[in-house]
C-alpha cells in the first residue's frame, strides 16, 4: 500500500510538471506520471478515457491552448485511503481554481479576452509513485456565465467565484492525526445516512442540523449557486431539489476519504432520480419518455468540531441532462446568439 506521504508528494510532482509544460510534451509528461492503462474520468462530453495521449488530446491540450498561460490556484489538498475499498487504496484530492487568460474558444465557448476562473477539482489513485486513475471535474457552466452565455434559467442562490476554506488551512502537505480524519469520515458517513433517500423522517432543518452548523455555507455549482445558513439552504436548494425529483437511487461512492478536518466523495453516478419538472427550471420530459438521469458529483467538506460548516459541491449538469434529451452544448449557437453583452 502507497503510504500517504508518497502519495502527496507523488500528486504535488505532477501537477507540477503538467503546469510547466509545454503543450508539445503534455501526452510525454502524463505518460511519465501516470499507468499505460491509466483511467481518467472527467465532465461531459470527455467523459471516460484511457491512457495519457488520449487525456492529453481530448482534454488537457485544447484546455491550454484556451488559457493561457493557465495557474493552479490551489485551496484544498489531502490524502487518505478509499473507505469504499475497505482502505485499500490511497488518493488524493486537489480543489480550487485554475485561471487564464481565455482567448481562444473552449467546447464551442467564446473567449472573453479576460481572466476566467475554471472551478476545479480531481481524486488522484495513487499506486507506488505513479497515478493509476483520476476523476477531474471542471465547472463548465460557470465558465459559459463568464463569457455572458445563460445555460439555465435564473439560479436560485448565488454564483460567485467560490473562495476556499474560511479557516485558510485546506493545504494538507504535512501528516494530521488519524483521528481527526476518522472524525471527519464518521460525520460525513453520518450525514450521507441522513440523506439516504430523502426518507429520514425529521423535518428538513431539523435533519440538517444534526450534522450541519447552523451558519454552514453550501458552495454549489454554476446554475444552482452558494447559499448560507441551514434555513438559506434549505429553502433555496435542498427542499426545491428533493421537490423535483422521485425514484432516487441509493447513493454510490467510488471513492471517499479524509484527513484532519477535510474530507470528500465521488461517484459514477453518486445516484439516479427520475426528474418530475421544476429543478433548475426547467421542464419534465414527457411522462412517456421519462428516464432515470444521472448525477455525477463531487463533494468537498470542512469539519468544524462536531459539525460540517462548508461544503463544496460540483455537479455535472451538462451530462444530467444530456441524460434528459437536453444536450446544452449543442445549443451553443442559440447561447451564443442570445450572448450577454460583457463590459
Amino acid at each position: 500500500m502507497t503510504d500517504l506521504p508518497t502519495a502527496k508528494k507523488t500528486a504535488l510532482a505532477f501537477q507540477a510538471s503538467l503546469d510547466t509544460a509545454e503543450e508539445a510534451s503534455l501526452a510525454e509528461v502524463l505518460a511519465r506520471h501516470t499507468f499505460p492503462d491509466y483511467l481518467w474520468r472527467g465532465i461531459h462530453p470527455f467523459n471516460e478515457m484511457t491512457g495519457a495521449e488520449a487525456v492529453a488530446e481530448r482534454f488537457w491540450r485544447p484546455l491550454r491552448h484556451a488559457f493561457r498561460p493557465l495557474q493552479r490556484r490551489v485551496d484544498i489538498f489531502l490524502a487518505g485511503y478509499n473507505e469504499i475499498d475497505d482502505f485499500a487504496s490511497a488518493w488524493t484530492i486537489s480543489m480550487g481554481h485554475l485561471v487564464g487568460l481565455f482567448d481562444e474558444p473552449w467546447l464551442g465557448i467564446p473567449p472573453t479576452g479576460k481572466m476566467a476562473f475554471l472551478r476545479w477539482c480531481e481524486f488522484h489513485r495513487i499506486e507506488g509513485e505513479r497515478i493509476a486513475e483520476t476523476h477531474l471535474h471542471i465547472d463548465i457552466p460557470h465558465l459559459m456565465l463568464q463569457a455572458g452565455l445563460r445555460p439555465f434559467p435564473p439560479q436560485s442562490a448565488a454564483h460567485l467565484v467560490q473562495p476556499g476554506p474560511m479557516t485558510h488551512d485546506g493545504l494538507l502537505y504535512g501528516e494530521h492525526p488519524p483521528e481527526e480524519g476518522a472524525a471527519t469520515l464518521a460525520l460525513i458517513n453520518a450525514m450521507c445516512a441522513d440523506i439516504g433517500n430523502w426518507q429520514s423522517g425529521l423535518p428538513l432543518e431539523e435533519e440538517l442540523a444534526r450534522t450541519w452548523h447552523a451558519d454552514m455555507i453550501w458552495w454549489g455549482p454554476a446554475g444552482i449557486g452558494a447559499t448560507h445558513t441551514i434555513p438559506r439552504y434549505a429553502r433555496q436548494h435542498a427542499a426545491p431539489f428533493r421537490a423535483a425529483f422521485t425514484e432516487r437511487a441509493a447513493t454510490n461512492h467510488l471513492c471517499r476519504f479524509a484527513e484532519g478536518c477535510y474530507g470528500g466523495f465521488f461517484g459514477w453516478p453518486n445516484f439516479t432520480v427520475i426528474h418530475g419538472g421544476g429543478f433548475q427550471g426547467m421542464p419534465p420530459m414527457p411522462p412517456e419518455s421519462r428516464v432515470h438521469g444521472e448525477f455525477r458529483v463531487i463533494d468537498i467538506y470542512r469539519r468544524a468540531g462536531e459539525r460540517l460548516a462548508e461544503n463544496w459541491v460540483f455537479i455535472d449538469l451538462l451530462h444530467f441532462w444530456k441524460t434528459q434529451n437536453n444536450d446544452i452544448l449543442a445549443r451553443m449557437p442559440e447561447l451564443i446568439a442570445h450572448r450577454e453583452k460583457l463590459p
